[in-house]
């Protein structure tokens, strides 16, 4: 525990498990409570849960990377690992996606709309291009000086440039599996503009965060952080209306760089807040590390209860989507993280005390749901 940074554990454990609540909600609270007040509220604070995990990518990216700089480079063993990390993750993203599981099926019975959802750029469709980009960069640069500004510098043009393009419509123009990174326009909750801002930001934070811990500032660092969340809360909240104000700019509030600046210093800000809770607590275990260490289980599995179709070709959100009230959807929400976090421990005990027959494992379910994909004509 004492190689890892427990603070950046900790706020990816909290944001995977307020991730559980806002997918359950979403799924199934009556259409008519979503109008209320309290649950815009709500949403607001589930609106932070994707851009923290985007900054915490690239911040972990960057701590992670140092002592495998020389294999990346060489190709070596870490390179190809780390490739394969993000292949992963992109591949899951769309496997997630899938109209039927089946490739058949996939190919020939697939509706417009179906295709349409398929091409759909999510969390991590975003995470894996990011990841992909940031780890050809951290090749291709040497120079940490350099580096650092190739990230502020593609920050700021994934946020920036985000309001210009999110009202176009490229679908006439690119295929819609290209179409759909650009913006929302083809129904992508995530797409590379302005989402990427927060993975790049978070990288840029890690290179601050090891300057400060190698000459003994970390605290230091975190009162700085701390400050510069409040004062992009502060900046972004005051002024988020002026980007609508020019015509050419579109109006959305997801494309627009004071509302992503304000969301970014309420993620700096809680980065710090899990510091200071870590170095008061000494938190060396808990449910909220171990969701954080197996958060891509956690995240596939989650999505696979509520939206997986093994009900008569149903999900549970297709069977029972906007019929619960909020005292079912708290009992719901409960019951499914108690369940994620047992599987994170379960999943992380036999990691811990077998690994070779983790990954054992872990190769054979792929194959087997690969194999299963490819056979199924139902």
């Amino acid at each position: 525990m004492k190689n890892r940074l427990v603070f950046v554990d900790l706020l990816r454990g909290w944001a995977t498990i307020v991730m559980i609540e806002v997918h359950v909600f979403n799924a199934f609270i009556f259409d008519a409570v979503k109008g209320e007040g309290w649950f815009q509220a709500l949403n607001f604070v589930n609106g932070l849960v994707a851009p923290t995990f985007l900054f915490v990518a690239g911040f972990v990216f960057v701590v992670a990377s140092d002592r495998k700089l020389e294999e990346f480079r060489t190709y070596g063993k870490a390179f190809w690992k780390q490739l394969s990390r993000i292949g992963l993750v992109w591949v899951i993203g769309y496997g997630l996606h899938l109209p039927f599981f089946s490739l058949y099926r996939t190919l020939y019975d697939s509706t417009q709309d179906q295709l349409l959802q398929f091409y759909q750029s999510d969390i991590l469709h975003c995470i894996a291009i990011g990841m992909l980009i940031i780890f050809i960069g951290r090749i291709v640069i040497r120079s940490d000086m350099w580096y650092q500004r190739f990230l502020i510098l593609l920050g700021s043009i994934f946020v920036l440039l985000a309001p210009v393009l999110w009202d176009v419509d490229y679908s006439g123009r690119l295929p819609g599996y290209l179409a759909s990174y650009l913006n929302g326009q083809q129904g992508s909750m995530f797409p590379l503009f302005p989402w990427l801002g927060f993975l790049m930001y978070g990288a840029v934070a890690a290179f601050a965060h090891k300057r400060a811990r190698s000459t003994g500032k970390e605290a230091a660092y975190f009162q700085w952080l701390l400050l510069i969340g409040i004062g992009l809360i502060v900046v972004g909240s005051v002024f988020v209306d002026l980007p609508s104000r020019i015509p050419t700019l579109s109006t959305a509030i997801r494309a627009n760089p004071l509302f992503f600046a304000s969301r970014l210093g309420i993620i700096a800000a809680l980065l710090a807040a899990c510091y200071y809770y870590g170095e008061w607590r000494k938190t060396e275990r808990s449910f909220v590390l171990d969701v954080s260490r197996e958060s891509l289980l956690v995240y596939t599995a989650h999505l696979l209860v509520i939206y997986g179709r093994f009900w008569n070709d149903q999900s549970p959100a297709a069977l029972y989507g906007g019929s619960f009230s909020v005292v079912e959807c708290i009992a719901g929400t409960l019951g499914l993280i108690l369940l994620m976090i047992a599987s994170a421990k379960l999943w992380g005990w036999i990691k811990k005390q077998t690994f070779p027959w983790a990954r054992y494992i872990s190769y054979a379910t792929g194959l087997t749901t690969l194999i299963l994909f490819l056979i199924r004509k139902y």
